[in-house]
C-alpha cells in the first residue's frame, strides 16, 4: 500500500511539473489561414520543437487575407504566416511607415493550379467559358501567367512574375477564345468553383476545400519555375522583431527536418518546403 501511495505521489508530482513547465513556455501569437498554414503551425513537428526551445504558439486563424498584416502591424499578433513576398509588397505600398512589415524567412511554396467541376480536361473548354481569378493584384498576375502557360491566353510582352496584371490587360487578340474573366476574392473561388467553367485557385484555399494539385488540378505550376521562389510563403513580422529570440525559435521549428517531413507526407505535392533536409535545423 505504501508503495502504491508513493507511486501515486510521484505521478502527481510529475504531472504538476509538466503543467508548470507548459505554463512557463513563452507565447508566440501567429496569424494564419487555416490550411495549410495553421495546420503546419499546430503540428506536433512544430509545437514539440518550439517547446524544446521554451515557446508555445497561439495560432489565430483568419478566413481571408486582408486583416492579417494589420494585426501584426498594430501588435495584436507577433507574426503571420499566410502570404508570399509580392502580396506583402502590395500591402506595404499602401501602409503607413509605422505599419510596414518585413519578410523574416520563407517556409514553403504552394503550386497554383487550375481546377474545375465542369470539365476534366482543358481541351474540353468552350469558347466564351467563364474563368474565375483571384482579385488581388499579385495573385491575379500569377493566375493570368498560369493561363498563358496552359496555352489558353497570351499576356503582354515583357510580363514577368513580378508584374501587375489584371484582366483588363488581356486584349481580344490575346484571348482568341473569348474567355470571360471573373475576378473574385481568393478565398471564395474554391467554395464557388461550380459557378465557373474553370478557376485558378491559391494552393492554401484549394487544400482547405480538399483539392490537391497533383490529383485534382487540370494544370499545375511547375515546381522549378520562377514562381516557386517568388511566391514562396513567408513569415512576416515588424522590422523591430527581426532579431528577436522568439523569431529565431520559430524559424528553427518551421525549418526543421520534422517540419519538412510533415509537409511532404501530409500534402502530397500541395505544399513544397523551400528548404531541404540538409538545410533543416
Amino acid at each position: 500500500m505504501k508503495k502504491f501511495f508513493a507511486l501515486a505521489l510521484a505521478l502527481v508530482l510529475a504531472l504538476s511539473l509538466t503543467v508548470a513547465s507548459a505554463d512557463e513556455l513563452k507565447v508566440i501569437r501567429v496569424g494564419a489561414t487555416a490550411a495549410p498554414h495553421a495546420e503546419i503551425l499546430e503540428s506536433e513537428a512544430v509545437t514539440a520543437k518550439l517547446a524544446e526551445l521554451g515557446y508555445k504558439l497561439e495560432v489565430v486563424v483568419y478566413e481571408g487575407y486582408v486583416l492579417e498584416n494589420p494585426a501584426v502591424a498594430d501588435g495584436t499578433d507577433d507574426a503571420n504566416y499566410f502570404q508570399h513576398k509580392p502580396y506583402l509588397d502590395s500591402y506595404n505600398e499602401t501602409a503607413s511607415e509605422s505599419e510596414q512589415l518585413v519578410s523574416a524567412f520563407t517556409v514553403h511554396y504552394e503550386p497554383f493550379a487550375i481546377y474545375s467541376k465542369k470539365v476534366t480536361s482543358l481541351a474540353d473548354l468552350q469558347d466564351g467559358a467563364h474563368i474565375g481569378l483571384p482579385n488581388d493584384p499579385s495573385n491575379e498576375t500569377r493566375a493570368l501567367l498560369l493561363l498563358e502557360a496552359a496555352g489558353l491566353i497570351t499576356v503582354p510582352e515583357g510580363t514577368t512574375a513580378a508584374s501587375a496584371l489584371t484582366k483588363y490587360d488581356i486584349t481580344a487578340e490575346m484571348n482568341p477564345h473569348g474567355y470571360v474573366f471573373d475576378e473574385v476574392a481568393a478565398e471564395l473561388l474554391a467554395p464557388t468553383l461550380e459557378d465557373y467553367d474553370i478557376a485558378v485557385i491559391n494552393g492554401n484555399y484549394a487544400l482547405d476545400a480538399g483539392l490537391k494539385p497533383t490529383t485534382n488540378g487540370l494544370f499545375v505550376e511547375a515546381a522549378d519555375s520562377e514562381f516557386a521562389t517568388l511566391y514562396a510563403n513567408i513569415v512576416a513580422v515588424r522590422p523591430a522583431d527581426l532579431d528577436s529570440d522568439w523569431l529565431k525559435a520559430l524559424h528553427t521549428a518551421l525549418t526543421s527536418k520534422e517540419a519538412y517531413d510533415y509537409m511532404i507526407s501530409t500534402y502530397e505535392g500541395g505544399v513544397i518546403p523551400t528548404f531541404t533536409v540538409e538545410d533543416a535545423e
